[in-house]
């Protein structure tokens, strides 16, 4: 894959095929179980999240720092890897279950109720 190649070019098809091509190569498949995954996920997570730690960055200091926004980059792209792998382990449909929750969302979270920025947890 090049790096030219961006969001509006590549389906969750390809992200699934990719990351599953990937674990079955290297025969990682017995060690991919949805609890293994889960917890790599949240590991990935914490490194993501261990970049901002004690630190208040805004978009422009990331945007600015490209050894900054390479590491996020890279944190990202790990939680992004296992969260496809965990999908494609549990053989679900993101599109699906995105929309369900959504669904959730709309009806939890309603525009009327949350229209001024606030949030909290209902």
């Amino acid at each position: 894959m090049t790096s030219d190649q961006n969001d509006s070019e590549k389906t969750i098809s390809f992200f699934k095929k990719e990351v599953n091509e990937f674990v079955q190569e290297r025969n990682w498949l017995n060690y991919h179980t949805p609890n293994n995954l889960a917890q790599a996920l949240s590991v990935e997570a914490g490194e993501l999240l261990e970049i901002f730690l004690f630190k208040d960055y805004s978009v422009n200091d990331i945007l600015k720092d490209q050894i900054l926004k390479e590491k996020i980059s890279d944190e990202i792209a790990d939680v992004f890897i296992y969260l496809i792998s965990l999908i494609n382990s549990l053989k679900m449909d993101l599109t699906h279950i995105f929309q369900l929750k959504m669904n959730k969302n709309r009806q939890k979270y309603s525009s009327q109720e949350f229209n001024d920025g606030s949030f909290y947890k209902k």
